[in-house]
């Protein structure tokens, strides 16, 4: 008799398990190697919590009750609790705060769908500092630490989470009709963000914007091809992500990063820089993460911050493909 269990879940079994075990290892130890020290939150968080970082956060979870009646969920994410954290348990602590983290999420997915309700985390939370050196920072540890996990393909996609959104602002697109362009870019279908461009009935030439930025992807020339088109509805984002490119030239890991104009991440939260970690190896992204300095402040005083998370049975996936390529 088979007794199932459900949908986008596994059992792992004791080979898998070592080798999963030494990717978090070897994650783990590349971030405490950096003065990243670890966390811990519980799986289970207040709804009302969750929908403080983001209005989608605990929508579509999984949710119960406890003995209070209280609604708890479990938690889709790992940087809103750790938000959550900051503002509560680090009040009044002053410098830069450098976290890391290692657990399981859980989203709701569709049936038959084939991806995961449960997957776990190892990621990186820098909190207090701004701008360019901060970002670079969590990217080129990202990139440092999946080289210690063993691979050597990956690379690093770079957007600006608040580059369409403001172009959609400066083309006067209606607030109610942002939400669908949005979630297209969030998991690249373009040709659906055609149809609801089109439906906007924008002038020819904004209509192409809209449909040209997604396009934009490369190395540091691309933000010379939007500085025509979008400089003077982008230029604080242009400008961002030019200082970003600086900085991790600086740091010798540019040639790993990929500009990716429209990159946009499914989380609101992000205020600036956002990225996704790929390998050429597999056809998923590996993990992602960006800027959020509105985030801390919604449980208390505001901080900015940025981080970045990986999905350890992708990149154990990613393993396995590249040394299959080799």
């Amino acid at each position: 008799m088979i007794h199932p269990i459900p949908p986008g879940t596994r059992d792992v079994l004791p080979d898998e398990m070592r080798e999963l075990r030494a990717i978090t290892t070897a994650l783990g130890g590349a971030f405490e190697g950096a003065g990243y020290g670890e966390v811990f939150t519980p799986a289970l968080e207040y709804e009302e919590v969750l929908r403080t970082g983001d209005a989608t956060a605990a929508g579509a979870g999984y949710r119960m009750f406890d003995e209070q009646g209280q609604v708890l969920a479990l938690r889709s994410d790992m940087t809103i609790p750790i938000a959550r954290l900051v503002a509560t348990r680090f009040r009044g602590v002053e410098g830069p705060l450098r976290l890391s983290y290692a657990g399981h999420a859980y989203r709701a997915v569709a049936h038959g769908s084939g991806q995961q309700r449960e997957f776990l985390q190892n990621g990186i939370e820098l909190i207090g500092p701004e701008g360019a050196e901060a970002e670079a920072e969590v990217i080129a540890l990202t990139l440092a630490a999946l080289d210690e996990a063993g691979l050597a393909r990956h690379r690093v996609g770079l957007g600006d989470g608040a580059l369409y959104r403001t172009l959609l602002e400066g083309l006067d697109v209606p607030e109610e009709r942002r939400g669908p362009l949005l979630d297209c870019l969030s998991q690249r279908d373009l040709v659906t963000l055609g149809r609801h461009v089109d439906e906007l009935g924008l002038q020819p030439g904004a209509r192409d914007l809209l449909m040209r930025v997604p396009e934009l992807r490369g190395g540091v020339n691309v933000l010379e091809v939007a500085d025509g088109p979008l400089g003077g509805l982008a230029r604080e984002a242009l400008d961002g992500l030019r200082a970003l490119m600086q900085a991790l030239s600086e740091r010798g890991v540019a040639d790993r990063v990929i500009l990716d104009l429209g990159l946009v991440l499914e989380l609101s939260y992000y205020t600036g820089a956002v990225y996704e970690v790929y390998d050429p190896a597999v056809g998923f992204a590996l993990g992602g993460g960006g800027r959020y300095d509105d985030l801390i402040g919604r449980f208390g005083d505001p901080r900015p911050a940025c981080g970045v998370a990986l999905d350890v049975q992708r990149v154990h996936i990613a393993q396995a493909a590249e040394e299959r390529m080799r």
